[in-house]
């Protein structure tokens, strides 16, 4: 029974984000997405350790 109340959920909410994309103006998430990582890269391309301090741990 959860497989029916589970596929039935999704497609009902696949459906509701199709009527909703289509009759409204919604933003654009993917930019958003694209965006977040980025700035997820550099702000761990700040903190990471250089290779040279890794090696030097391992002697």
């Amino acid at each position: 029974m959860g497989l029916i109340r589970s596929t039935f959920s999704f497609s009902l909410g696949t459906l509701f984000g199709v009527y909703l994309a289509q009759n409204y103006n919604l933003p654009n998430v993917q930019g958003l997405v694209n965006i977040g990582l980025l700035m997820a890269k550099q702000i761990e391309a700040a903190y990471r350790k250089s290779s040279r301090d890794r090696d030097d741990f391992d002697k």
